[in-house]
């Protein structure tokens, strides 16, 4: 039976062969949570009684409110510390970075494996052929106990990216003006399977940015193929056992959609939801309070070189808080050995300690009412950066960082050129 992508890795850890539509109890290879979700995980273990089987294969990370911005959350992070010092599993503290991009970086996302993490962007492993999802915390903590779950296999969708990348258009106006077309629920509980010219031509840091908002879609999971990029990334990550997987030629996918973005601008989300999205060009002129450069989504070096060239010959705008946050510790000491940090300093920016950030709204540049932002996070739902109140625009960096010079939303085309 030809098969695609997560068919196949969901029949591998169920030992069986199973189709889109089954329902199989598959071994799990990895799993995390992270301060915002691990207390629910514990919860539900001791409400079990039951401990977690494989400590090596659980890893917990305090990247949401990193450093604790109160003493609630302080208690919390204690919490975690002392789960782990009994059970030894893996453990990333304050300073460390962000989940997503430490299971890339750590060598935790290998092609082929099934990861489960307590939050809903896991997808973004699924750049290096990793079949990642969120899944709820209770669902988490009995994988944690038995080492395995049942899972609905989903159906796959198949979307070609073609077409020549215009200047000033990066991977974050792509899956913007893609998500866009599809709806927030265009794609719910499906697989997807991104492929074609546009993907074999972004590095694996624009390919990342992809599958993490692959879930804005609604999808499950999102992935790519492994190719010569995303194997000379884990050759550095020290990953050298794998198997990739590729769909078979004649597999079923529910849908084949093909997306030409050669004439498409920097895009914009408005205000409130993620699908809301126009070319730059409909909102520009837009008066901004913050801009924001980081999260899992475009807290990576690729990311922060995009904005220190800019910043080179430019200041951020005396009524704008430009705040960066690196998304993990090796981006932001890398960012400080080629001068970036530097840059955004000397710009008039406020460098924040690798983790989420603003994003979540727990700390760090919680909007005031009325307040306007202009963020690369991955989502501007109402009360997302911590106020209701408030307007979040998302964009990719360099329309950020052009924002944060013109005090107002701005096409960043003009100032890259």
């Amino acid at each position: 039976m030809a098969q695609t992508i997560a068919e196949k890795i969901f029949s591998g850890h169920a030992k069986k062969v199973l189709k889109a539509g089954d329902v199989g109890v598959c071994k799990v290879d990895f799993c995390f949570s992270q301060d915002g979700t691990s207390v629910l995980v514990l919860d539900s273990l001791a409400k079990s009684k039951k401990e977690i089987c494989r400590p090596k294969k659980y890893a917990m990370f305090i990247d949401h409110s990193s450093p604790s911005p109160s003493l609630g959350v302080s208690r919390v992070h204690s919490r975690m510390r002392r789960f782990q010092q009994k059970y030894k599993n893996l453990f990333f503290d304050v300073g460390c970075g962000i989940s997503h991009q430490l299971i890339i970086e750590k060598g935790f996302a290998v092609p082929g494996r099934l990861i489960l993490g307590a939050d809903s962007h896991t997808s973004t492993a699924g750049a290096l052929g990793t079949l990642a999802m969120g899944v709820g915390s209770t669902d988490l903590a009995v994988t944690l106990s038995t080492g395995k779950n049942w899972f609905k296999v989903p159906q796959t969708y198949k979307i070609i990216i073609k077409g020549k990348i215009p200047f000033g258009v990066y991977s974050k106006d792509i899956i913007l003006y893609i998500i866009s077309q599809l709806g927030s629920n265009g794609a719910t509980y499906k697989a997807i399977e991104f492929s074609g010219e546009v993907i074999d031509r972004l590095s694996l840091d624009a390919r990342l940015t992809i599958t993490n908002m692959t879930i804005e879609s609604g999808a499950k999971a999102g992935l790519m193929l492994v190719d010569k990029k995303a194997e000379n990334f884990l050759k550095k990550a020290g990953v050298k056992k794998y198997k990739k997987v590729f769909p078979d030629k004649k597999c079923f996918y529910e849908k084949v959609i093909e997306f030409d973005v050669a004439k498409i601008s920097p895009y914009v989300a408005c205000p409130h939801d993620v699908d809301n999205g126009v070319p730059v060009e409909k909102v520009q002129g837009t008066k901004i309070d913050q801009a924001f450069l980081g999260t899992c989504t475009n807290g990576r070096l690729e990311d922060l070189k995009i904005a220190a060239k800019m910043l080179t010959k430019n200041k951020v705008n005396s009524k704008v808080k430009f705040l960066v946050a690196p998304a993990s510790h090796s981006i932001f000491q890398k960012a400080l050995e080629k001068g970036y940090i530097k840059k955004f300093v000397e710009a008039g920016g406020i460098v924040l300690p690798p983790g989420c950030g603003p994003c979540v709204g727990t700390h760090q540049g919680v909007l005031a009412d009325q307040e306007v932002a202009i963020s690369t996070a991955n989502r501007n739902f109402k009360g997302r950066m911590g106020n209701p109140n408030a307007f979040i625009y998302l964009a990719s960096p360099a329309t950020v960082v052009a924002s944060a010079i013109k005090g107002k939303i701005a096409d960043p085309r003009k100032i890259l050129s």
